[in-house]
């Protein structure tokens, strides 16, 4: 595997090369952050926050904005805040400074797995709705799931409201296709966090929160998406005076 280590602290970046080569995984740094935008994509990117030129989280807005590539987050700031900032601007996982080689391999793997299993998911679903003859959906997404005035593309991982495109992170678009399973049923917290992060996921839980809040201001109504207390939430169209789903 090609790896792309964002890390300017020399201290840092030499053990881990040296470490993460023993392990098989071929490692080229960067020292900064414009010089990590503009290396050739690897197959996984490890990004250290407190770069010399920018800050990690604009390196990893920027990365996810133009690629699916993994991200890890390396860095030793250890406050919620920063973890959920950089979950919520779609990095993949974080790790916290010190840490030993073999718990970022671990990492590695884990995210890997689990990057590739989405990417399966995403090439077998299978439409669970349609649109109806009156209300077709978007060009080129004549395939997708349709709940209500929202289309689910799991193919090509996009979603369209009204048929104007509403641009996701990757774990919002995630945690979409999660609650969209099963449009109106509840599911639970622990059964979001195991699909749309990891199974045992240990990270702080309040990240899926700010995920939700995010994707409903993404969709424009907070009613998308219904907390229900202590168990965890489901997806339902908003509906309107009139009884009128919008």
């Amino acid at each position: 595997m090609r790896i792309l280590l964002i890390e300017d602290d020399d201290r840092v970046a030499g053990p881990l090369t040296e470490g993460l080569s023993r392990f098989g995984f071929s490692v080229e740094r960067a020292r900064s952050g414009a010089e990590g935008l503009s290396a050739p994509e690897p197959e996984m990117v490890l990004l250290d926050l407190g770069l010399p030129d920018m800050d990690g989280t604009d390196v990893c807005r920027d990365l996810r904005g133009r690629s699916e590539v993994p991200i890890i987050m390396i860095t030793a700031r250890d406050d919620e805040v920063d973890r959920v900032l950089g979950l919520e601007l779609g990095a993949d996982d974080y790790l916290s400074k010190p840490f030993g080689v073999r718990e970022l391999v671990a990492r590695i793997r884990a995210v890997t797995r689990r990057t590739r299993h989405s990417a399966i998911a995403a090439r077998r679903a299978v439409p669970l709705s349609s649109g109806s003859p009156d209300d077709p959906a978007p060009a080129g997404l004549s395939g997708a799931q349709r709940i209500g005035p929202l289309t689910i593309d799991r193919r090509t991982r996009k979603v369209h409201l009204h048929h104007a495109p509403v641009a996701l992170a990757p774990k919002e678009f995630d945690l979409l296709v999660c609650l969209a399973e099963d449009p109106g049923a509840v599911c639970s917290r622990q059964r979001i966090l195991d699909t749309v992060w990891e199974a045992n996921y240990f990270g702080p839980t309040k990240t899926l929160d700010v995920h939700v809040a995010a994707l409903r201001r993404k969709l424009g109504d907070s009613a998308w998406i219904e907390n229900i207390r202590g168990i965890g939430f489901r997806l339902v169209p908003p509906v309107y005076p009139g009884g009128t789903q919008q």
